[in-house]
């Protein structure tokens, strides 16, 4: 970790404080590389909300095939209407969780069809901004301390969980570099930027 702290920057990184549009950019960037989930969550932006304020009711407003043409998946596009839908009727309740232990964050979100563990995660780092993250099920993550640590096969989710004890508290900060050494982070659009750490 200490070679990585001393090769990569943080400085720079955004967040995106409001969860709403983070849910959407993360069942966006789901099982897609960093440059791919950017080009289309820029085209849902730009047919959904041109001015940046991307809120349920403007997301409802949009067809289900218009946002199979800006590039989401038939599934994705069913995520995102389902999410902007139970957040406008008041099935999912975004206000309370910037209060919630990470736990009950991952709990509370995941009842939502398309947010599985590792979208609820992106929430907690990139959004919510929690210090001690760790996503055992991400494969960069695995595949840079396969390359880190030198080791032949990329570790078990288990074996992550094993190898990461020794980065606590500060398990977010080193997610963050481990992708940078990989160049692949995931991108939640926003304006905010992440401490430098």
């Amino acid at each position: 970790m200490a070679r990585l702290v001393s090769e990569h920057s943080l400085a720079g990184r955004s967040r995106e404080p409001r969860l709403f549009p983070a849910l959407i950019s993360s069942i966006v960037s789901q099982q897609l590389s960093s440059k791919a989930a950017g080009t289309i969550m820029g085209r849902v932006l730009a047919l959904v909300a041109p001015d940046g304020d991307l809120t349920p009711e403007r997301v409802l407003a949009i067809e289900h095939e218009a946002l199979r043409a800006a590039g989401l998946s038939n599934a994705k596009a069913r995520y995102v209407l389902g999410l902007a839908e139970a957040v406008r009727s008041g099935e999912l309740d975004l206000a309370p969780l910037p209060d919630m232990d990470d736990e009950s964050v991952i709990i509370e979100l995941t009842r939502m069809k398309g947010v599985g563990r590792w979208t609820a995660e992106m929430i907690l780092l990139f959004s919510l901004a929690r210090p001690d993250v760790l996503s055992t099920g991400d494969l960069g993550i695995r595949n840079a301390v396969k390359r880190l640590y030198g080791l032949d096969v990329a570790p078990t989710p288990e074996e992550l969980q094993a190898i990461a004890e020794s980065w606590r508290p500060h398990r977010s900060v080193a997610m963050l570099l481990l992708w940078e050494s990989l160049d692949s982070a995931p991108t939640i659009r926003s304006g905010e930027t992440l401490p430098a750490g």
